[in-house]
């Protein structure tokens, strides 16, 4: 069986390289992404091996790339990226990359500490600019009435005790005391600056207290905000002024302020000298525009130059890196001229790694050719799948569910067709399917220009990687809503209804309820061509209990059946790895258990329609056709059969008690057989042998355990270091989960039925209290008013019944197959093959650690 429907053959190999032509063989297996290296030195420090500092090199690149992709994103600058991975560069243009991001470095932080210290300075002289500004007005006031506003600025500033002795004091004076005496030229000693306006009320009230309210604050809001040098930020700030007296109260004052990281500025008391020192500042700043303006274009041209390059450069770093970090995995021989590693590779590609071997050898002028020897194991391989980009959404569904064991047989190719299917039945609407598909083929249409868009949306990534498990949803969808015959909760009546309405006008309507029989001449005797007849869609009463009958039955069905297959999927895993045991003991009374109950009961939902119609003669009209649920419990419980009404028979067909007898009775006798027939056969062998516990002895004793795949070369071994105890009640276990589980199982694909039938019934309802309100408005006001209930009900429908609850059945969906279908044959204890591949590397960041181990 191909590869499509089982993992790879692996095989351990192991490598050996010459020193000078190791990296360019392991840069060419990069490119290749086939080889899974093993760690040849799992007790050796990551700090103490042979190529430590060329990764350290890497790692202070990665950094400052990183330090050049913030500044270019700070700016906006556009990132060219080509989509296109260049080659690995050699070791020896490993100098000239350093020497490149060290010059641009080095020149992008000088020209930021220049661009910071000038807009620091360009803060300090706006700041200075608003003092001159703002504080004018103190001193205009000052200039217009001296006495008066000197004498209340003082009055504020004296205490009660002086105030009281004021009189004997002559006039109170501000200032200090090598001024001279004169009252005109003798004025308050005072400090300007500027405070971040969310600090000024803590500010004002800190000084308050500290000063005892000696001093006179003044303060007045900069309306447009400044920028912070330091961050960016646009901070908005006030300015103040503080008047006081004595050099105690400047002292305290200025702690204040240094507290509040207040920054003060000298503000001349002389209006010419303030004129003059804001004739200064001005120039200054036009000045500094000047040069502020170069500085950022110089800075621009350097980013700009580097962003054509930064995708480029990313690549190339991590390339090296990944390599040395993959060369610290290989060991080093005697002559330290040689380099040993031992990887997993697929078997069919050996030759396609040999011939990149060879191309690494030629690139880097070798002489010696790579030696590349398959090795014999008894270690459990890694499991790789080939994917495509429409499998691997699949694939991912599987895998997270559990790695499939080495060799198991994959539900990937069956899923791609049950996944959707078993969605659409609960999901079947030819609208809401329309919808979903098209959403998916507009992503598989754009893929290319979506996927180059890289973004870091988790809910995005995930609807694009599922895009063609959404496209083929979306279609069964619609297939199963051409079934229903579901287009918005309403019908198709393509071929003409078979169905005929006997009754004259006015019996219909005078009638809020009238019946069609199937037995007259209201129905033609044979079905709609394709899917189901549109009269049911004006059937208020009894369109539910039609639908109810007809999908609860087809989820048993499509339940049993999916379950059938899981069981004969555990069939090809036990011939495939030999697994004799579980062949004659788990799989057969399994199938044979399943086959006996539950595909009987399918069978009998198949003679019941077709023996049981409303045009038959007794005992095989609808009223005496029996119930399958009871029937069965009555099957299993071994009760006689209810008398059934006058001229009906108790039994659908000749010999069925006797059927449905052995049946159970052989579906009863199949649980002890895989309760006790493999741990007794063990056992046997184990005697056989004389050895306990065996070890490899006997093909047949190991291998898969209830229903699962074997992991390893053969799945033989599963067993041999189990205390028979232990083997006991491990299968005592699968047992009991086997049979409950069927019934369990089989109850759980009514899940099937109860989503569809909430899904119809949730679409019904929007398009009554809806859509058919605004239908039923007429004039010109009613085309205003349908199309706004028209977008209102187009929200809901794509919120609620497209998205919301098509996520719900696709996680039943899910159920379905992790539960009640994998569990069947598929165990899911292996591992994933992680070939060291720089596709994978680059597309994870860069975290070339984990991909390369």
């Amino acid at each position: 069986m191909g590869s499509l429907f089982r993992s790879e053959e692996m095989a351990l190999c192991q490598l050996f390289l010459q020193s000078e032509a190791a990296y360019a063989c392991v840069s060419e297996l990069g490119e290749l992404g086939l080889v899974q290296f093993r760690d040849l030195n799992p007790d050796v420090n990551a700090f103490q091996r042979k190529f430590v500092n060329e990764v350290r090199r890497c790692d202070e690149m990665e950094r400052k790339l990183r330090y050049l992709e913030k500044e270019i994103k700070k700016d906006g600058i556009p990132m060219l990226d080509t989509g296109e991975s260049p080659e690995a560069p050699q070791p020896r243009e490993m100098i000239d990359l350093e020497a490149t991001f060290e010059k641009l470095e080095n020149e992008l932080r000088e020209v930021n500490q220049n661009a910071e210290a000038l807009k620091r300075n360009f803060l300090e002289l706006t700041e200075l600019k608003h003092i001159l500004r703002k504080t004018q007005v103190f001193f205009d006031e000052q200039e217009g009435g001296l006495n008066h506003t000197t004498e209340s600025m003082t009055r504020a500033l004296i205490t009660d005790e002086v105030r009281a002795t004021g009189a004997s004091m002559g006039p109170v004076q501000l200032g200090f005391m090598e001024k001279s005496n004169e009252r005109e030229d003798y004025l308050p000693c005072f400090v300007a600056g500027v405070i971040s306006r969310e600090k000024l009320p803590a500010f004002e009230r800190m000084l308050w207290r500290a000063c005892r309210g000696n001093v006179f604050l003044r303060q007045a809001m900069i309306e447009s905000p400044l920028e912070d040098p330091t961050n960016g930020d646009q901070v908005y700030k006030s300015v103040f002024i503080i008047f006081f007296q004595g050099d105690q109260l400047k002292t305290r004052v200025k702690k204040i302020c240094e507290g509040f990281r207040a920054t003060l500025y000298p503000c001349p008391e002389a209006p010419a000298d303030r004129r003059e020192m804001a004739m200064g500042v001005m120039t200054r700043i036009e000045d500094l525009n000047t040069v502020l303006g170069q500085t950022q274009d110089h800075r621009h041209r350097v980013l700009v130059a580097a962003a054509k390059n930064l995708k480029n450069w990313f690549v190339k770093v991590r390339k090296i890196k990944a390599i040395y970090h993959t060369l610290n995995l290989f060991n080093l021989d005697v002559t330290q001229k040689c380099l040993i590693a031992e990887c997993w590779v697929p078997l069919l590609d050996i030759e396609t790694i040999q011939l990149a071997l060879r191309r690494g050898t030629e690139r880097s002028g070798s002489s010696v050719p790579p030696i590349l020897n398959r090795m014999q194991t008894f270690e459990n391989p890694p499991t790789y799948n080939r994917t495509n980009k429409f499998t691997k959404a699949f694939q991912a569904l599987i895998d997270a569910y559990g790695v499939a064991s080495y060799r198991e047989m994959n539900p990937a190719p069956y899923t791609i067709i049950t996944f959707p299917f078993l969605f659409a039945v609960m999901f079947g609407d030819i609208g809401h399917g329309a919808i979903m598909a098209l959403f998916g083929l507009w992503m598989i249409r754009k893929e290319k220009g979506l996927a180059a868009q890289k973004t870091d949306n988790e809910i995005w990534n995930i609807f694009f990687g599922g895009r063609y498990i959404i496209f083929l949803m979306g279609v069964f969808s619609m297939y199963t809503g051409l079934i229903y015959n579901d287009i918005f909760s309403k019908s198709l009546n393509i071929f003409g209804s078979h169905w005929h309405v006997s009754y004259n006008k006015s019996t219909v309507w005078n009638n809020k309820m009238l019946q069609l029989s199937p037995a007259t001449s209201d129905y033609e005797g044979t079905p709609y061509p394709f899917g189901m007849d549109p009269i049911w869609q004006v059937a208020t009463s009894n369109k539910i209990v039609f639908q109810n009958a007809y999908k609860m039955k087809i989820s048993i069905i499509f339940g049993v059946l999916h379950m059938i297959f899981g069981v004969v999927m555990s069939w090809h895993n036990h011939t495939y790895f030999r697994n004799r045991l579980s062949l004659i003991y788990e799989f057969i009374p399994q199938l044979v258990f399943l086959l006996l109950l539950f595909f009987y009961m399918v069978l009998l939902m198949f003679i019941k329609w077709n023996r049981y119609a409303a045009t038959n003669k007794m005992p095989y009209t609808e009223s005496c056709a029996p119930s399958i649920l009871i029937t069965f419990i009555d099957m299993v419980l071994f009760n006689t059969p209810k008398t059934p009404a006058q001229g009906c028979e108790v039994y659908m067909f000749w010999g069925q008690h006797f059927i449905q007898v052995v049946f159970v009775l052989i579906a009863l006798g199949c649980i002890p057989v895989m309760l006790l027939g493999k741990p007794i056969k063990i056992m046997q062998a184990r005697k056989l042998a004389n050895v306990q516990p065996i070890t490899g002895a006997d093909a047949e004793v190991g291998g898969m355990s209830n229903g699962g795949g074997g992991g390893g070369h053969g799945g033989a071994g599963h067993h041999d270091e189990e205390e028979m105890s232990e083997i006991f009640i491990h299968q005592g276990i699968h047992t009991i989960e086997y049979v409950l589980g069927s019934v369990s199982h089989t109850a759980s694909y009514l899940r099937l039925w109860a989503l569809s039938l909430a899904h119809a019934q949730l679409a019904e309802v929007l398009w009554t209290m809806v859509l058919s309100i605004g239908l039923n408005k007429e004039g010109w006001y009613g085309g205003v008013f349908v199309t706004v209930v028209f977008a209102f009900w187009a929200i809901l429908t794509v919120g609620i019944l497209v998205l919301m609850e098509g996520l719900s059945a696709f996680l039943h969906t899910l159920r379905l197959h992790w539960v009640e279908f994998q569990s069947k044959f598929y165990l899911g204890q292996g591992y994933a093959f992680q070939p060291f591949s720089f596709d994978s590397i680059i597309e994870n960041g860069g975290s070339a650690s984990g991909d390369a181990e």
